[in-house]
């Protein structure tokens, strides 16, 4: 019941947008203009085709050849009619179906008296009103046409009786079979029309329902997060929304002009791609703009044949960071356990070992060279220990909590406690421009440890070069626009062939190290969406740059 209720309104409801569709077509002019202003030109070129016919052609002619001054006075007031009446229809000045009657009926009187005044239905000029008749049917209301035909029949048996009564040969069959025929062409038109109207009204409605689908798509592929770009076989762009001209650091648009003009190392990996058929088409590589690296995903996906390289491709474009991210999660379970049993089978054997390393020192029958063995053991345990503590801390970072902060006041407490914490002299660590509202979104905890690690590496290299000089620094990227903050020292510098290892886990050149501080900086940078670069300082020197997420881009995705 439920069933046969819903299909009885479904089809009410599309009889009823039927109907409205309808009445929308009938009302509208489009058609009707357009078959009244070719129906002129028509018109115009019969009544100048006669008038030069007669006028060309020798006795006796061809047309008008009964009554001549008739014939060409009718002819010339039927072209005249012609231009008056196109003026009247450009200018729009009577009403559609006003003007629509009207012509049809100068049409059926001119064509009669042009068949009079020539050899009648011999002449042929009746079939002209099949024209006009069935034309005009399709601008015409539905009672007209046959009232129209009814009065093109009159005018033609008329025409008959007038040449009978003047003497000359008539033809009254073939003046009904061609009443017929113009009756016939007066009711199919119609209903042709009707038709003609819907398909004219449904097809502007669909051109509207596909402007607005592409506009919709535009706009959901605009305001997506994840970076599109789209190109064609020639590699120029077809489609990129704001998020990967954001993440390729361009200034668009570019649709139309070659991806180069885009981002040059996107359209040199692309070459490769479509050259190499055993180059992945899920490959990272590492963007270089403005002097900065950032690392970017590019999977490609071509959207012609399947492994067709040489056609269109879709790229989608992420940051690497945001990957590394999602990774972390599982990282994080197994280094848990890890950490956990590391604590429990190292770190009490050696918390023992450093015990009684200390309460042997204490022993009054020790020499020299037994304390400096005991010294030995105490100092490499506390090295294992302090391993252990960052092992341990990588464990607890699954309880990441980012929140908006203002940089300048930020980064002004981090080094007033920095500065008196470790003793150093006033201009050892200065904090340079930092702008008013810059804002960055990170876990606080996370943040302080990220900078007080830089910040201790850059103290101990810089001393080694006779004096500590370090500098804070924030800002934005020229490009994309994201905030950034950046640790510069005066040491020694990176060796470039060393500048990536440095952020490996236990990969240190200093006595003493562990080689987990930049590792676990880098980590915690990337489960806040942050990314920690190096950057080769030209004066001399070392930068260490994090670049946060865009805090308006990413907080509501926080917030869910």
């Amino acid at each position: 019941m439920v069933q046969a209720h819903t299909e009885i309104s479904g089809k009410r409801t599309f009889r009823g947008s039927r109907d409205a569709l309808l009445q929308r077509a009938v009302e509208e002019p489009d058609l009707t203009w357009r078959v009244l202003i070719t129906l002129n030109v028509f018109r115009l070129l019969i009544g100048l085709a006669l008038l030069v016919l007669f006028f060309v052609s020798a006795e006796p002619h061809p047309f008008g050849d009964r009554f001549p001054p008739v014939f060409t006075a009718t002819a010339s007031a039927y072209s005249m009619f012609a231009i008056i009446f196109g003026i009247a229809l450009r200018q729009r000045w009577i009403r559609p179906n006003l003007q629509a009657l009207t012509p049809i009926l100068v049409d059926t009187a001119a064509v009669s008296i042009m068949m009079y005044t020539s050899d009648g239905l011999a002449s042929g000029l009746g079939g002209l009103l099949v024209v006009f008749v069935g034309a005009g049917s399709l601008t015409l209301p539905a009672r007209l046409p046959a009232i129209i035909a009814a009065t093109a029949t009159f005018a033609i048996l008329g025409e008959e009786v007038l040449a009978g009564l003047g003497g000359f040969n008539t033809n009254y069959p073939a003046a009904g079979l061609l009443s017929a025929i113009i009756f016939a062409m007066a009711l199919a038109v119609r209903p042709l029309a009707r038709r003609i109207q819907m398909s004219e009204a449904l097809a502007r409605q669909r051109g509207v329902d596909l402007q607005n689908l592409s506009e919709l798509n535009e706009y959901i592929v605009q305001h997506l997060r994840e970076s599109i770009v789209v190109i064609d076989a020639n590699d120029e762009l077809r489609l990129s929304n704001a998020s990967a001209v954001q993440l390729l650091g361009a200034s668009g648009p570019f649709r139309g002009e070659a991806v180069a003009n885009m981002s040059e190392p996107l359209a040199e990996y692309i070459t490769r791609w479509r050259n190499d058929n055993t180059l992945s088409s899920h490959p990272e590589f590492t963007l270089v703009s403005d002097g900065n690296s950032l690392r970017i995903n590019a999977h490609l996906a071509p959207l012609g044949k399947l492994g067709d390289r040489s056609g269109p491709a879709l790229i989608f474009l992420e940051d690497a960071s945001l990957m590394n991210a999602r990774v972390q999660q599982s990282k994080l379970a197994s280094l848990g356990r890890l950490s956990a049993s590391i604590a429990h089978e190292i770190r009490n054997p050696v918390g023992a070992m450093s015990h009684a390393a200390q309460l042997l020192a204490e022993s009054a029958g020790l020499n020299n060279d037994d304390k400096r063995l005991t010294e030995i053991i105490q100092t490499h345990s506390g090295r294992v220990s302090h391993i252990i503590d960052n092992v341990l801390q990588l464990s607890r970072r699954d309880s990441s909590r980012p929140e908006r902060l203002e940089l300048r006041p930020w980064l002004a407490e981090f080094a007033l406690e920095f500065t008196r914490t470790l003793e150093l002299q006033e201009g050892e660590l200065s904090l340079g421009d930092v702008p008013e509202d810059l804002h960055v979104r990170m876990d606080r905890g996370h943040l302080r440890q990220v900078m007080w690690n830089l910040c201790d590496n850059a103290v101990k290299y810089a001393s080694e070069t006779g004096g500590i000089l370090v500098e804070l620094k924030a800002g934005r990227e020229a490009g994309q626009g994201r905030p950034f903050v950046e640790v510069c020292d005066s040491g020694h510098g990176v060796d470039p062939s060393t500048a990536e290892k440095i952020f490996e886990p236990f990969y240190t050149k200093r006595s003493g190290g562990t080689g987990l501080g930049l590792y676990i900086s880098r980590e915690l940078c990337e489960l806040n969406r942050a990314t920690l670069l190096y950057v080769d300082r030209a004066e001399g020197g070392s930068i260490f740059r994090i670049v946060f997420a865009d805090p308006e881009r990413w907080e509501s995705q926080d917030v869910k």
